[in-house]
């Protein structure tokens, strides 16, 4: 009887040795989840992946790197799930768009989950609860509470929780609801009066006002949605089940509450460095941006220089058919805003052919095409502001048409051009900044950038500001220098 049970005993211990060793392989040392094993599906692949520029803690820059709460968590899963990621800050609106023309494969980026939201996107299991709260400027002591917005203006971040918790209490408490693109520019316009409080995610609000942005928080958290990772309906399933089982092991081994705690456990406010502190720690991400803004205006100039030439000449052509092309694409590129054109290369066109486009070549096509229009025009002008006498004489010498446009006409029309090529020039340069809508990383978005995490606003625009009044004057008296020398 005993050695029956001696004998029971030993293979109870190896069956609950064997059992443990089972469960150490599957949960790790302490009851950790163990790395589990990358989907095939997306193994050595890389994917797209567009986030927001201005939404700290969930996505900001520090030091020139995008950082925060959806960049460790999609890093985190990539890694652990055997892909890559390739991360475009574009905006909240603008990668959605983005996503809906396949120019980028998902979208992380605060995005609340919806039932409008869901009819278009395909979203992961949530990854953060969010809430909502109202904040006004430090020092505002007339608005406590809902009850004091009736009349005024509030201010939330368009397409965002805050904005849908706002138009759901509007009427009930009589105020109206303006819709901003980032939530610097809401805090702004709050310190600036022209709204009497915000309406934002509780983190993202709790964030700003530890960074000193000038406001404090003046209700309760609202219960609001939850955020998810977000792909096209029907599409890239196999990436959207990686992130799921990513996320679950995050969470599993302790990592994603790392997460949260590194960015939402009271972070140290940044410290008042001062203008030329300011100016110093700026100056490598907008030397970059400045160079990228260079790079679209030279290539945009150059391309817009050719388009101008030769359908300068179709609109003064005897052919019919030549004036027609020419007349129709002025028409095209000077009828529509330069905004609408970038949107269209970037989003539409994309979606028309199948074939996504880079930002790059995005933006130097709608510089290039819009410019050419007006390129166009002055090659016009500048044609038929010469002496028509001057060409009959040409004619009248045996010349042919093209010999008299190259020796006798273009030489007197140049210099009619000429002032206004570099006036041309200089508004192409400034046009690149618009293109920071669409993610193209020049002067202008990488301020944004850098307001978006410190909020000094003020301080950091006046650096850009700066920075096109001294490339601009440079540019201008190189070009009149030039225009001087060979046009005496």
């Amino acid at each position: 009887m005993h050695t029956f049970h001696a004998f029971s005993a030993r293979r109870l211990a190896v069956g609950l040795t064997a059992l443990a060793a089972v469960l150490t392989l599957f949960l790790g040392a302490g009851g950790a989840a163990a790395a589990v094993t990358p989907h095939a599906d997306v193994t050595g692949k890389t994917f797209i992946i567009a986030t927001d520029t201005t939404f700290a803690p969930f996505e900001y820059r520090q030091d020139g790197e995008l950082t925060g709460i959806d960049m460790d968590l999609i890093r985190g899963i990539a890694s652990q799930q055997g892909f890559s990621v390739e991360i475009q800050s574009l905006g909240f609106d603008a990668a959605l768009q983005a996503l809906q023309s396949n120019q980028v494969d998902g979208v992380i980026a605060g995005m609340s989950i919806t039932e409008e939201r869901k009819a278009i996107f395909d979203f992961s299991d949530p990854y953060f609860d969010s809430g909502v709260q109202m904040a006004v400027a430090e020092g505002n002591t007339a608005i406590t509470g809902y009850d004091n917005l009736r009349g005024e203006t509030v201010v939330a971040k368009r397409g965002s929780e805050g904005e849908t918790f706002a138009n759901s209490i509007k009427d009930e408490y009589g105020f109206t609801v303006k819709a901003l693109a980032d939530s610097a520019t809401m805090y702004d316009d709050v310190k600036a009066g022209n709204s009497v409080a915000v309406f934002d995610d509780y983190p993202v609000l709790a964030y700003g006002i530890n960074q000193n942005n000038g406001l404090t928080s003046v209700t309760e958290k609202e219960q609001g949605s939850s955020y998810g990772f977000a792909v096209n309906k029907g599409q890239n399933s196999e990436l959207l089940t990686a992130f799921n089982s990513g996320l679950a092991e995050l969470r599993s081994s302790g990592d994603y509450q790392g997460i949260l705690d590194t960015y939402l456990k009271e972070p140290a406010p940044v410290s008042d460095t001062g203008f030329f502190g300011l100016l110093s720690d700026s100056m490598p991400a907008l030397m970059k941006g400045l160079g990228l803004t260079l790079l679209a205006t030279g290539l945009s100039i150059l391309i817009a220089l050719v388009l101008g030439v030769v359908l300068g000449f179709f609109k003064v052509s005897p052919f019919v058919v030549l004036r027609a092309i020419a007349t129709t694409y002025v028409s095209i590129f000077r009828g529509t805003p330069l905004l609408v054109q970038a949107f269209f290369f970037y989003f539409g066109l994309p979606q028309l052919t199948g074939q996504s486009i880079d930002v790059l070549t995005a933006g130097v096509l709608t510089l290039s095409l819009n410019a050419g229009a007006y390129m166009t025009e002055i090659v016009r002008g500048g044609i038929q502001s010469v002496d028509p006498g001057q060409t009959e004489a040409g004619r009248s010498l045996g010349l042919g048409y093209i010999t008299t446009m190259r020796r006798v006409v273009l030489p007197q029309a140049v210099k009619i051009m000429t002032p206004s090529f570099i006036n041309q020039f200089v508004m192409t340069l400034k046009d690149t900044s618009l293109l920071a809508v669409i993610g193209f990383a020049e002067l202008t978005y990488q301020g944004q950038q850098i307001y978006a995490a410190n909020f000094r606003t003020g301080e950091t625009l006046l650096i850009v500001a700066a920075l096109y009044f001294v490339v601009i004057t440079i540019l201008t008296t190189l070009s009149n220098k030039l225009d001087k020398r060979f046009n005496k």
